[in-house]
């Protein structure tokens, strides 16, 4: 059965689309030479659920038009626009539909459907009941989320009595609620307006023509006025819920806090199993307006009958378009609001301004209330992200190489704190350490006040650890705070002004340590940074030498973390060494992320034989427990830059040099030594690059298995060049008319925000891979990865070093398994995928 459908512009914006939608048609015929019929066109068509088939197999076939007119337009000169809905419905008829729904204005102008229904051959539906149906549950939904009872929920419902507000109020004082109706203002006395109710029912309603004077508190209000924008929620009370059914909306704009949510009523979403289109590509099938979708379900169900028709819609009608709905797979869930979707934890949130008084009896489970505060109070968009792309764990214990879930799930960790956790979570002599330390009841901070114990003894262990036979060690919390602290030392120390760093480096988010990283991504929206730093490209000693004449200093990772775990040229760095000594510079070496053992020697200066003057540690330095940075200096060069009492405090932290950080930096160096886990991480780090790349070798799209020790990394080829232009071609040949002609003709300046469109999309598509990637190793295989903050083509491999062969196989299977499932993005012909034949093998 083929239905048909009349819609209309919801918005100005909706409006100039359909009406961009109609140029660019006109401009196709003429390419195609196709000669339109006489007269104007008052529709658009939209290519849309051109067929759907249900869960139950039925399938039927549509026509969707659009009338280019906003509801206040139609609604402004409601003669001249019913005539266009009859004739609109009458040439639907004659393409073919059986039955043909009116959507918003178009129904009512034609007298919610009844008087359309009278001057055309072919049954037609308001779509009401459905759309009543959905806003009904959507507005149970939220009591059940909020806690309440049809007794304690203040309901409001405005629009009353117009077609859905009156059949949503019959359904609500038929489940026990107390409702506020809102009127439009007339001279109909309250007598007529109630005589729409049952007898009954009359004390349980208050009529108001005022939506605002409904009493004081947080309030559920159902919207369903034909004029739209009703409602001001910056108005409304903490805790207020909107379901907001009318087209154009009666809540416009969203609220500006979260203590108040707009629910968009009305709209259903098919399940898994409904097909629209040919199935090739995907229709629509989310957020579907009730209206739209009723006029499918006739459809479905083969019923050529006029439906939801006038004022009082039939209620039992009501329930049974809801069932019959279910059963074709269309339902009024998930609940959203401005066409995202809400979680449970939006709308239950609310509750504390319902209850205020009360607990609830099962508080909110830790993951949900973790994902409620993180959202609420951390970073939103951070949550949204994390929720899109399923990282929105939370885990509630952690030990060794895994993090578990509340519930149990055990997920094996390769990015162990971005490098923070060389010794894994929670090492048992770490936080025995720790307890000691505060079961002793020593001083945490004592530091100039007086010589903090732990953390001197700290300070002449790393001294007599590191490379470059440092003395002095400032302590800070973090590798930013290292950062710093070195560059302001180089400057003081030499007098010179200029730091030179490396381009694609990583040092931090501080305005110093900013000033030397090298990605304009991190540095532009804090402009200006510290003026005179320089970049040069990494692994170029020759461009370093153009620039380290007059420098204070030049700051190098050994190996560049978060620039995509990058490895230098041989004998790069100790020519850059050399090169600093000549010039007098300060040579600073950032070993935050690659020190304590993490590149297979305790510091990854000793790979090259390295002597820097200032060494920066960080992360795993208290073994992931404690914030804790140290920067670690010759005497000289200190005394140089604060050897003087007028000096000695130029520089200072008041949580650096802690006694309790620098006593989980004890127990972590203790840790180090004895596991020998630096040797630990060269052996498995080989072991694990080996395994990897004879397991990726046959996918073209695992470009490079790179690394030192365990900080290695998957590169990915993610290349999409010519993606854009190649659809495109194919969309301007494939079209009837010579469409190419008509894009030549396009201005220079679009042609080229186009082809902009184009390359990030092809780049988009490049930095999708990785994502998705580190997205199944979580979902299938409980593994944690991450991308490089520099580069989003890059998987970060970094497993704390007591990572075990099993645990190495485990990746390495999980891998193998993610490359065969992405087959289809290899180069090689006939990957061998398990379970299926190969080309080769027949």
């Amino acid at each position: 059965m083929k239905f048909g459908f009349l819609a209309h512009a919801v918005s100005p914006g909706h409006r100039n689309q359909l009406r961009g939608l109609d140029l660019l048609g006109r401009l196709l015929d003429d390419h195609r030479g196709t000669v339109r019929e006489p007269g104007p066109r008052l529709h658009v068509p939209l290519p849309m659920l051109t067929s759907v088939t249900s869960l139950t197999g039925s399938r039927c076939t549509g026509e969707i038009r659009a009338l280019a007119y906003t509801a206040e337009q139609l609604l402004r000169r409601p003669t001249a626009a019913r005539a266009v809905v009859a004739a609109e419905v009458t040439a639907l008829e004659e393409a073919g539909a059986r039955i043909v729904g009116l959507g918003g204005a178009t129904s009512i102008v034609g007298d919610r459907g009844q008087w359309t229904a009278g001057q055309v051959g072919v049954p037609v539906t308001s779509g009401n009941s459905l759309t009543t149906y959905a806003a009904h549950q959507a507005v149970l939904d939220c009591v059940r989320l909020l806690g309440l009872s049809p007794r304690s929920a203040p309901l409001v419902v405005v629009g009353y009595p117009g077609s859905i507000a009156l059949a949503m109020a019959r359904l609500l004082l038929a489940d026990g609620f107390r409702l506020d109706l809102v009127t439009r203002r007339s001279r109909r006395a309250a007598d007529a307006l109630l005589s729409y109710l049952e007898p009954e029912q009359h004390e349980n309603v208050t009529l108001r023509q005022d939506v605002y004077a409904c009493g004081d508190g947080p309030r559920l209000y159902v919207t369903a006025s034909s004029s739209g924008g009703v409602i001001d929620t910056a108005r409304l009370h903490p805790g207020s819920v909107v379901v907001d059914v009318a087209l154009p909306r009666d809540a416009p704009v969203p609220p500006a806090g979260r203590d108040v949510v707009v629910v968009d009523g009305g709209l259903v979403s098919a399940v898994d199993g409904v097909v629209t289109g040919d199935g090739t590509l995907p229709g629509p099938t989310q957020q579907l307006n009730g209206c739209l979708a009723e006029t499918v379900v006739l459809a479905l169900e083969d019923r050529a009958e006029s439906w939801s028709l006038g004022r009082e819609i039939d209620v039992e009608g009501v329930r049974r378009i809801g069932a019959l709905a279910a059963r074709h797979g269309f339902l009024p869930t998930p609940l959203a609001g401005f066409g995202r979707t809400l979680a449970d934890d939006d709308i239950a949130r609310l509750s504390v301004h319902h209850l205020p008084r009360s607990r609830p009896s099962a508080p909110p489970d830790t993951t949900t209330q973790t994902r409620q505060r993180f959202r609420d109070h951390i970073n939103p968009p951070m949550a949204r992200l994390f929720a899109a792309h399923g990282m929105d764990r939370v885990f509630t214990r952690a030990e060794g190489c895994e993090l578990i879930t509340a519930d149990g799930a055990a997920y094996l960790d390769f990015v162990a704190g971005y490098g923070a956790l060389n010794l894994g979570h929670n090492h048992p002599h770490v936080v025995a350490g720790l307890r000691d330390f505060l079961g002793r009841g020593a001083p945490t901070f004592a530091q100039y006040i007086s010589m903090p114990v732990q953390a001197a003894e700290l300070a002449e262990r790393l001294s007599a650890l590191a490379p470059g036979a440092p003395e002095r060690v400032f302590f800070s919390n973090s590798g930013t705070e290292a950062v710093e602290a070195a560059l302001k030392l180089a400057r003081a120390a030499t007098g010179r002004t200029r730091l030179v760093h490396a381009d694609n480096s990583y040092h931090g988010k501080t305005m110093g340590a900013l000033s030397v990283t090298g990605r304009d991504t991190h540095r532009a929206p804090f402009a200006p940074l510290l003026s005179d730093c320089v970049g040069v490209p990494y692994g170029d000693a020759e461009a370093l030498a153009a620039v380290i004449d007059g420098a204070a200093a030049f700051i190098v990772e050994p190996v560049q973390g978060e620039g995509g775990v990058v490895l230098p040229p041989p004998g790069y760095l100790l020519e850059a060494q050399r090169l600093c000594r000549r010039a007098g510079a300060v040579f600073v070496l950032d070993e935050i992320q690659t020190g304590l053992g993490r590149t297979g020697a305790m510091f990854a200066a000793e790979h090259d034989g390295l002597r820097p003057d200032v060494l920066c540690l960080a992360k795993s330095l208290s073994g992931g427990l404690v914030p804790i940075a140290a920067t670690l200096v010759g005497a000289g060069l200190w005394d140089d830059a604060y050897g003087s009492s007028d000096r000695a405090l130029l520089h200072s932290s008041t949580f650096g040099g802690g006694n309790l950080a620098a006593a989980a930096g004890l127990a972590t160096l203790d840790v180090l030594e004895a596991e020998k886990l630096p040797g630990r991480a060269a052996d498995m780090g080989a072991y694990l690059r080996t395994a990897l790349r004879e397991v990726c070798a046959p996918y073209g799209f695992v470009r490079d298995v790179r690394g030192i020790g365990l900080m290695n990394a998957l590169e990915f080829n993610g290349d999409f060049s010519g993606a854009a232009g190649a659809m495109a071609d194919e969309v301007l040949t494939r079209l009837p008319g010579d469409l190419h002609s008509l894009v030549d003709w396009l201005p220079d300046d679009v042609r080229a925000a186009v082809a902009r469109a184009g390359d990030a999309l092809e780049a988009s598509l490049g930095d999708l891979m990785c994502l998705r990637f580190a997205g199944r190793l979580a979902r299938d295989h409980r593994i944690l990865t991450f991308l490089t903050a520099n580069r989003n083509r890059v998987l970060r491999l970094q497993p704390p070093l007591v990572l075990t062969t099993e645990q190495a196989d485990r990746f390495v299977t999980a891998v193998g398994a993610v490359c065969h499932d992405l087959a289809l993005h290899s180069d090689t012909v006939g990957v061998p995928v398990p379970g299926r034949p190969t080309i080769e093998e027949g």
